[in-house]
């Protein structure tokens, strides 16, 4: 069959031309939009860059700077046109107002004046923090407000007069209430230094009544008491006077521990009624290294009365009773200066320390708040070159010398002492008892005890009449034998308490004591005998506990010039 032709003027389907298609519409759109955002971003990058490209300097034309200088705030403050200035002077007269304005019931204002203030604290601060001047703008509306609220304040009639006597009167107010806290303070610091901790209560108590309940104790103890090594002068002597059992147990622990030779060591203990069981029982249950330990209660001294004893006779005056015991409602009296501890007869004891021990020839005095570091031994060997008592000097320059504890302007004292001698230390002595006796050194302290009787020539405390007795009969001692100032100085050098034969707890902190200084606790602690409970829970048989609390709370109570009264104690049992 032949092809079949197409019409003239076509072409075949197979070699015809594909038809151009056309784009839709909104492709069209898209790309305009595209080159309108290109196009506007290229401006927008042009024109930052001809607003931040570098200004051109022209030679010889000054360089501006373009950063500000940070302003001096101080500088600010003190110069009388800044506007720095003037905000201070307008809050602090805006300060003063508010106060005004309380006093008087005006509540409304008060609080205007302290948003103001807030202001303008704050404005002052942003500049502190910026280093940029306040400006005219900034400072003039907060001015403006604090100067109409305290015109408004002024026409309420809070002149300056008035300011002047109610701000006076706040003052006085504020001052006495300052200085009744500091009162306050020194003497809720004074109660919790003469106080004794709950656990040393409690010791005492189990001893008391160990003592009590056990005869033998007793018996062992008047067999030490005829022993013929407590008047043997070829070994050591040591004196304690404290009414403290695990302080007067960590001196002689420390001081047997540190000794070559320990079983030549003899302790004179002296105490009082209310603790003489508790002390005896103690020593005699526990054994420090084969010393012999003395307990004696000061009771025993029936010489020590008020016919050979100016401070017994002056303790049982009533005014004396006042002075130290009384419950004084005058603020200015100093807390320190009326502790009836500095007229304990046992802190005075040392004074008498020949007639206590009449047989003995040399004797080394130690405080109840000191620790041994080294053997002491050594001292009975050093030559005081026939002065009655060795000792540590504490001055330096013009500090701690004899005027500072002396009143020299009294006749009596500027007459007969040098005002510039060093003072010394009490609590680590040498005592030469032989030149003792040939000085009568006793004598000269019942002289100045009865003529500081109206407490003229000093205030209180055995120091200054220890610097009055033996004054031109003290041997220097090397500072390193006493090393002081534990108990109220934060700031000894480790290494001289490291090389001191003795550390002093001298001041209030003492180590048995929570407000003890943390730092030096712990050469105290490590030579503690026992670790004593918070709590302390012991039985008691009913006869034994009846007699002990009449004994307790009765007769032992006691003070040295016969007055009797209770405490208050929360034992736990």
């Amino acid at each position: 069959m032949p092809p079949v032709r197409s019409a003239p003027g076509r072409r075949a389907p197979e070699f015809r031309r594909s038809s151009r298609r056309r784009l839709p519409e909104w492709i069209w759109w898209l790309v305009g939009i595209f080159l309108v955002l290109g196009l506007m971003l290229f401006v927008l990058h042009h024109n930052q860059r001809e607003h931040f490209r570098p200004p051109v300097v022209d030679k010889g034309s000054e360089f501006e700077e373009t950063h500000h200088e940070k302003v001096n705030f101080t500088e600010e403050l003190l110069s009388s046109t800044s506007f720095a200035r003037q905000l201070t002077d307008q809050m602090t007269l805006a300060k003063a107002y508010v106060v005004l304005a309380k006093e008087h019931g005006n509540l409304q204002l008060a609080w205007e004046l302290s948003s103001q203030i807030r202001n303008c604290q704050r404005l002052l601060s942003e500049e502190a923090v910026s280093g940029k001047a306040i400006t005219k703008e900034e400072a003039h509306p907060i001015i403006t407000r604090l100067a109409r609220l305290i015109y408004k304040a002024q026409d309420s009639h809070y002149d300056i007069s008035t300011t002047i006597v109610t701000l006076k009167s706040l003052v006085n107010a504020l001052e006495e209430r300052a200085k009744a806290a500091v009162v306050q303070t020194a003497e809720f610091g004074q109660l919790a230094a003469e106080s004794v901790p709950k656990n040393l209560h409690c010791l005492t108590v189990k001893l008391t009544v160990e003592w009590l309940q056990n005869p033998k104790h007793r018996g062992r103890s008047e067999e030490h008491r005829n022993s013929t090594r407590l008047v043997d002068n070829n070994l050591y002597h040591f004196a304690i006077f404290s009414d403290n059992v695990l302080a007067t147990s960590v001196v002689v622990n420390s001081t047997v521990s540190n000794a070559n030779h320990p079983q030549q060591l003899v302790f004179h203990v002296v105490t009082d009624r209310v603790h003489f069981g508790a002390m005896s029982t103690w020593f005699l249950i526990n054994d420090f290294k084969g010393c012999t330990v003395e307990v004696r209660c000061i009771d025993e001294f029936t010489w020590l009365n008020a016919a050979a004893s100016p401070l017994v006779r002056q303790l049982s005056e009533m005014e004396t009773q006042g002075f130290y015991y009384g419950d004084s409602k005058n603020l200015e009296r100093e807390i320190k200066f009326h502790n009836p501890k500095f007229v304990s007869l046992l802190n005075h004891l040392r004074f008498y320390i020949p007639q206590i021990l009449p047989n003995l020839e040399k004797v080394v005095f130690l405080d109840d708040d000191v620790v041994v570091q080294k053997d002491l031994t050594q001292l009975f060997s050093i030559e005081l070159h026939g002065n009655v008592i060795g000792a540590v000097e504490t001055c330096l320059e013009s500090f701690h010398r004899y005027h500072k504890y002396l009143n020299f302007s009294h006749p009596i004292i500027s007459s007969k002492i040098d005002p510039h001698t060093c003072g010394w230390a009490f609590g680590m002595n040498i005592f030469d008892l032989i030149a003792w006796r040939k000085a009568n050194a006793t004598a000269l302290y019942h002289y100045w005890q009865e003529q500081n009787a109206d407490l003229l020539l000093w205030r209180t405390g055995t120091l200054p009449a220890g610097l009055l007795t033996f004054y031109g009969l003290m041997e220097p001692l090397d500072r390193r034998w006493h090393v002081l100032g534990l108990g109220y100085d934060v700031d000894i050098d480790d290494r001289l308490i490291e090389s001191a034969a003795v550390v002093h707890y001298n001041g209030n902190m003492k180590p048995w004591l929570k407000l003890a200084i943390r730092r030096y606790k712990y050469i105290w602690e490590r030579k503690s005998a026992i670790t004593v409970h918070h709590e302390c829970v012991m039985p008691l048989k009913l006869g034994a506990s009846v007699s002990y609390m009449e004994l307790l709370f009765g007769t032992l109570f006691k003070k040295s010039f016969g007055e009797i009264f209770t405490y208050n104690l929360d034992w736990k049992f």
